[in-house]
């Protein structure tokens, strides 16, 4: 499957791609954009849940960032890893927060090994 540039795209897609970079305020959308073009109605519903979940709330944004990295550290999307480091940090996470975090996922995947491996029972 190719990406689906602006150029190539319906009405429909366009109109996506234009909403998104204007509110990212980039000249052209990210890869993922132009895969999920593929589907225009996957790919505004993702849009949607995004900026719903990833905008204003109780959690930094560049928290938001970090948490969305460590799930797709945890469903192995290297795509998804890249795309949020660079927001996190751009979002105002420091290296050394970025770090700390993957620290942290490398302990909770080990710990989680070995208490699926050990069947360890819930504490009373």
């Amino acid at each position: 499957m190719e990406p689906i540039e602006y150029e190539n795209a319906s009405e429909e897609v366009r109109a996506l791609y234009d909403e998104i970079k204007a509110a990212r305020g980039v000249p052209d959308v990210n890869n993922i954009w132009k895969y999920l073009a593929h589907h225009p109605a996957t790919a505004r519903d993702v849009w949607e849940g995004l900026k719903q979940v990833m905008g204003p709330g109780e959690l930094a944004p560049e928290v938001k960032e970090l948490i969305y990295v460590a799930v797709s550290i945890a469903n192995r999307c290297e795509y998804c890893v890249n795309t949020h480091s660079t927001a996190a940090l751009k979002k105002g996470a420091t290296p050394g927060m970025l770090n700390e975090m993957l620290a942290i996922v490398g302990m909770a995947s080990k710990t989680n090994a070995l208490a699926v491996g050990y069947q360890v029972p819930l504490d009373k």
